[in-house]
């Protein structure tokens, strides 16, 4: 009877494992295809954002992610007739959330590097991006010049850009008396007005938007850090139908104005790159 049961019990999980790995094998094939040689149509696009980067995907006061990328991703991802979810992840380990494939794009002012080509792809630039230097309002620390920040604390975002040029020019790194990297752009500033640094390199538009709302406290000094960077949308490097696809909708976007409007609406001017 014992024996009935076990082989009776067996013969159940056997079933059952034939039916899920049917289903399962299923998705993962769906899955695999969509990464490869499709991008998955009708599927929602996931998109990897720091949701703390304004203007380009922040959090409003209400809770609600917005900002440039986030207009510019929900408008391409409704030419395409698919769902977009915003997920927002840790910047510094953006690389890894998309080859995992937790996410299918990384949108959110990502800057086009040598090194990032390495492990991913990227669509057309759509924006410059310039590094420059901010201070407390009034009291510039005689910055005049990138060597100028020798003997300074100089806060800037962990995973940007901006650590990567630092990172390069070892000379220019250690020459300062402290560089204190910060996960999101909002706590460095935060920082920067409580005197708890001498400086913030960052980002030109993310530090302008902030010092919009903060012009009692903060200014941007023309002090350009490194060479001028674009911004591009990440995709994996095997996922070129995807790229492919928001490429072409970006371009409709540029040539029939709507990139333009979206631009003048965050930063009151178009700022975004023409073919």
């Amino acid at each position: 009877m014992n024996m009935k049961k076990i082989l009776a019990l067996g013969a159940t999980l056997v079933f059952a494992a034939v039916a899920f790995t049917g289903c399962g094998g299923n998705q993962q094939a769906a899955s695999s295809s969509s990464a490869s040689s499709s991008s998955g149509a009708g599927k929602a696009i996931v998109v990897g954002l720091d949701d703390n980067y304004p203007p380009m995907g922040f959090k409003d006061d209400s809770g609600e992610i917005t900002g440039f990328d986030i207009d510019v991703a929900k408008e391409a991802a409704k030419r395409l007739g698919r769902d977009v979810e915003f997920k927002a992840i840790d910047w510094d380990s953006k690389e890894a959330e998309l080859k995992s494939g937790r996410v299918d794009v990384l949108w959110n002012g990502l800057d086009i590097t040598e090194k990032r080509k390495e492990n991913m792809l990227f669509s057309d630039p759509y924006m410059d991006n310039r590094q420059v230097v901010f201070v407390r309002k009034g009291d510039d620390k005689g910055i005049k010049s990138e060597a100028d920040l020798k003997g300074k604390v100089i806060g800037t975002q962990s995973g940007g850009t901006t650590e990567e040029y630092f990172d390069k020019n070892t000379d220019l790194k250690k020459s300062m008396k402290e560089l204190k990297k910060y996960q999101d752009y909002i706590s460095a500033f935060m920082d920067l007005e409580n005197g708890r640094i001498d400086a913030v390199v960052s980002d030109e538009i993310t530090g302008r938007y902030y010092m919009s709302k903060h012009g009692d406290k903060i200014d941007g000094l023309d002090v350009v850090i490194g060479p001028v960077s674009q911004f591009g949308i990440g995709f994996r490097k095997d996922d070129t139908a995807l790229k492919d696809e928001i490429q072409k909708v970006l371009d409709e976007m540029v040539k029939d104005g709507t990139m333009a409007k979206i631009s003048e609406k965050w930063f009151g001017k178009d700022i975004t790159l023409k073919k």
